[in-house]
C-alpha cells in the first residue's frame, strides 16, 4: 500500500517532470478569486487530474489546476481551485497540495477565502486579514500517524498567521488605499450554511468570520514550517435579516467584486517577501 509521503513524492516527481521551476511562494485562491491568474507571467499549467494522487476540486468557482510562473522576480505556484472537507475528502487529502508545495520548495503560503461575516461591524465586500483562527468545528488533518518527514507530532499553533506578513499586508493595503479589517476566522465543515443560532455561537466564541476552508491547509503548512498570510472576503452576513437567505451564487458574485483588491494586495505581498 502506498504511504502518504510516497504519494506526495510521486506527485512532486510528476510535477517536476513537467515544469522545472522551483516556486518559493504558494498561493491558494478561494471561491470567485481567480483574477490573480491574469497577473502571472505563466510558465506551466497542470490540471489536478494529471497529477498522481492529487485530489480534484468539484466546486463551482474552483477550476482545479496548478499554475507555475512568476510575479516580478519571484517564482510562485498558484492553486486555482482548492479542496474542501465537505466534498468527501479526508482532512489530510484536503491539505495534500500544501505538502506537495512544501516539497517543491515553497516556504510562504498566501491564502484567500470567501467567508461569512459575524462581526456586526463588517459589511459585504470587506477584506479581513486573518490574525488567528478557531478550528474546534473542523477535523484536524494531522490526526493519525505523524509524518515525521514534514513536521513534529505536536506543532505549535500560537502564531498560525505570520505577524511579520500581517504587518507587510497592512502596509501594502495602506499604500494601495485598500481598506482592510482584521479578525479571527472560524472554520466549519459545511456544506450547509450556518443556522442563526450557530452564527450567534460563533460570535460569542470569538469568531469574526466563518468559512468552510483554510483551516486544514494552514495547520499542515505550519506543521511543515511554512509562513502563512490569510485573508477573507466577507461575501455575506451571518447575523442577518429574517428574509435574507444565502446562496453560493451570491457568494461568488461578492467575491468577484473584491477580486481586484485581493489581486493587488497579493501581488504586492509577493514582491515584498
Amino acid at each position: 500500500m502506498t504511504t502518504i509521503p510516497e504519494k506526495i513524492r510521486e506527485a512532486v516527481s510528476y510535477i517536476k517532470s513537467c515544469c522545472n521551476t522551483s516556486p518559493e511562494i504558494g498561493i491558494v485562491l478561494g471561491s470567485g478569486l481567480s483574477n490573480f491568474i491574469a497577473e502571472i507571467e505563466e510558465e506551466k499549467t497542470i490540471p489536478y487530474t494529471h497529477i498522481p494522487h492529487f485530489p480534484v476540486s468539484t466546486v463551482k468557482g474552483h477550476s482545479g489546476k496548478l499554475i507555475f510562473g512568476r510575479i516580478g522576480t519571484k517564482n510562485i505556484v498558484v492553486m486555482a481551485g482548492r479542496l474542501h472537507f465537505y466534498e468527501g475528502y479526508a482532512a489530510g487529502e484536503v491539505a495534500f497540495p500544501i505538502r506537495v508545495m512544501k516539497l517543491l520548495g515553497v516556504h510562504t503560503l498566501l491564502i484567500s477565502n470567501a467567508a461569512g461575516g459575524v462581526n456586526p461591524s463588517f459589511n459585504v465586500g470587506d477584506l479581513m486579514i486573518i490574525t488567528d483562527h478557531i478550528s474546534l468545528a473542523t477535523v484536524n488533518p494531522l490526526i493519525g500517524k505523524n509524518e515525521d518527514a514534514f513536521g513534529t507530532r505536536f506543532p505549535d499553533m500560537s502564531e498560525p498567521y505570520s505577524k511579520e506578513l500581517i504587518g507587510k499586508g497592512k502596509t501594502i493595503a495602506g499604500e494601495l488605499n485598500i481598506p482592510v479589517k482584521e479578525g479571527v476566522y472560524f472554520g466549519v465543515t459545511g456544506p450547509s450554511f450556518e443556522t442563526r443560532a450557530e452564527y450567534k455561537m460563533i460570535r460569542i466564541l470569538g469568531g469574526d468570520a466563518v468559512g468552510m476552508s483554510t483551516i486544514q491547509e494552514v495547520i499542515v503548512a505550519i506543521h511543515a514550517g511554512m509562513q502563512v498570510f490569510g485573508i477573507s472576503v466577507i461575501t455575506d452576513l451571518g447575523i442577518r435579516a429574517e428574509n435574507n437567505l444565502i446562496t453560493h451564487e451570491e457568494v461568488l458574485q461578492a467575491a468577484g467584486k473584491a477580486a481586484p483588491e485581493i489581486t493587488a494586495l497579493f501581488k504586492g505581498l509577493v514582491k515584498a517577501i
